[in-house]
């Protein structure tokens, strides 16, 4: 039997997945035993033509060429993962979102008539059907080796939906709301992290998007209850996932109107 193909890409991004699939060190060359490596830039310049029998793409879409890009990069894949927020989510560029593109440019740019740019960042699934996505800004090492190994191994990964507040319990870490009244997204947030910030004293700040479960309106009275006015809010909510998190119905009472999602 021919040994199975792996190949990992980069569209608009930090390089941030990418570098975690290199630190599981170890692991990686375990994984290496049984897949063959064909087309990962930042580890090799060694690349193999597709197809490939599962693909990795890191980053947002937002160039016509992005968009392009990741049409041929399904049609090369067996499988597609989406790994990271920029690509699940649209990440932090997706803050042109809410705004004119055209202003940022001119804002920090000296000729932004160079540019060539969408007037959004959008996620990697806008664009064409994606068999999985990693959530994580970065993603965690351990998800991103079982979503790997489960996808080679012909099964469904596990990867649990719930949120942060079920690995704070699991950590035995006291609740930073309940006990502080720190603002803290771990109630409508994708567990991944292993709770990290609540675990050293500070408010989850949402970097694994939504969870499958997540009840915005049930948090928003706790996050105004904590000090946060409308403003506040929405930028708590508006950082790597702003995108997915902004999709969230918050609620009549929560202030669905413009300054709320300032």
């Amino acid at each position: 039997m021919s040994v199975p193909t792996l190949a990992v890409f980069k569209l608009a991004s930090c390089d941030g997945c990418q570098l975690t699939l290199l630190d599981c060190e170890d692991e990686l060359l375990a994984l290496a035993g049984r897949v063959r490596i064909a087309h990962f830039l930042e580890a090799s310049s060694a690349v193999e033509p597709g197809p490939y029998d599962l693909g990795l793409v890191e980053g947002s879409v937002t160039t016509a060429a992005d968009a392009e890009r990741v049409r041929e990069i399904r049609a090369q894949c067996r499988v597609l993962v989406t790994i990271g927020a920029c690509a699940t989510a649209g990440g932090i560029q997706a803050l042109r979102n809410f705004a004119d593109v055209a202003e940022f440019a001119r804002a920090v740019y000296a000729r932004p008539d160079y540019l060539d740019t969408l007037a959004e960042s959008t996620p990697v699934s806008a664009h064409v059907d994606v068999d999985f996505e990693l959530r994580g800004c970065p993603v965690d090492r351990g998800q991103l080796l079982e979503v790997v190994t489960a996808f080679l191994a012909g099964r469904k990964p596990d990867v649990p939906d719930h949120s942060v507040c079920f690995a704070c319990k699991r950590r035995g870490v006291v609740c930073v709301t309940v006990a502080r009244g720190e603002p803290c997204l771990g109630p409508v947030t994708h567990a991944g992290c292993g709770a990290i910030c609540p675990a050293y004293g500070r408010g989850c700040y949402g970097c694994f998007g939504p969870s499958g479960s997540a009840n915005l309106p049930a948090l928003l009275p706790l996050l105004r209850r904590d000090g946060l006015g409308d403003r506040e809010v929405g930028r708590l909510l508006r950082t790597f996932n702003a995108t997915a998190f902004d999709r969230l119905p918050r609620g009549e009472s929560a202030g669905e109107g413009e300054e709320a999602r300032t």
